[in-house]
């Protein structure tokens, strides 16, 4: 028998904003709850960081995190860049085909390299 298919019942946007610096790659240090599972899954289609202000170059972050163990998902490169009124501060966004929360035990968090304000956005529907 062929699977039928699942389609997203609830949109859902997760947000926050990360400052702190945390140089760390196992989900230890300074962490932000980005966004977290619904008991019958969460699908994430997109995650965005656009930084608040001037930046120099480093990394945000992405952890799975299953209620017990952070496994880094993802790390999105964070560009140097003065802003001003004609130079806009850095956005980075990554899509994801497959990325799925199984419940509400799992979330993904995240973290700066460098201590400049990131709003970290995810772009989300519940199962």
């Amino acid at each position: 028998m062929a699977a039928e298919p699942v389609f997203a019942v609830t949109p859902r946007i997760g947000a926050t904003n990360v400052a702190t610096a945390n140089t760390n790659r196992d989900g230890s240090g300074t962490v932000s709850t980005l966004i977290v599972g619904a008991s019958t899954g969460t699908r994430v289609v997109e995650i965005v960081c656009k930084a608040r202000v001037t930046t120099t170059a480093g990394m945000v972050r992405a952890f799975l995190y299953d209620g017990s163990t952070y496994r880094l998902l993802d790390e999105y490169s964070i560009a140097a860049a003065t802003v001003s009124a004609s130079v806009q501060s850095t956005r980075v966004s990554t899509t994801y085909n497959n990325l799925i929360l199984p419940s509400a035990s799992w979330s993904i968090v995240v973290s700066t390299h460098n201590a400049e304000s990131m709003d970290v956005i995810a772009l989300a529907a519940d199962l």
